[in-house]
């Protein structure tokens, strides 16, 4: 398996990657322009017990989607680095490692349920 090798549906390792990154800087952009519209509206302390959580819920949520891409590049990378005779054999994936991207994937499908 190369970084070229589509991995699934329209995406290989190295668009997974570069998505990765594209999501952490656009991130940042979106972070820092929300912090500095929401600035002004803060006059007291108890604007700021309002507004705060918002931003921190912003920015948790982005993190775990990011956590998400990250863990399942992980995994793809596990089994892109294995030796030319497993993938001949056809083992790509183990059961274990299996296990761990349908976690994953779960995992965003509860927490996009739950925050959307």
């Amino acid at each position: 398996m190369n970084g070229e090798q589509e991995i699934f549906k329209g995406k290989n390792f190295s668009g997974l990657l570069s998505d990765i990154y594209t999501n952490a800087k656009k991130k940042e952009v979106q972070i820092n322009s929300l912090i500095k519209d929401l600035q002004p509206m803060i006059k007291n302390i108890g604007d700021a017990t309002v507004i705060v959580p918002l931003i921190a819920e912003y920015m948790d949520i982005s993190v775990k989607n990011d956590d998400h891409l990250i863990k399942m590049a992980a995994i793809v990378q596990r089994a892109m680095s294995r030796s030319a005779s497993d993938s001949a054999n056809g083992v790509l994936l183990t059961d274990e490692e299996k296990k761990q991207l349908l976690d994953t994937v779960n995992q965003m499908e509860d927490e996009a349920t739950t925050n959307g």
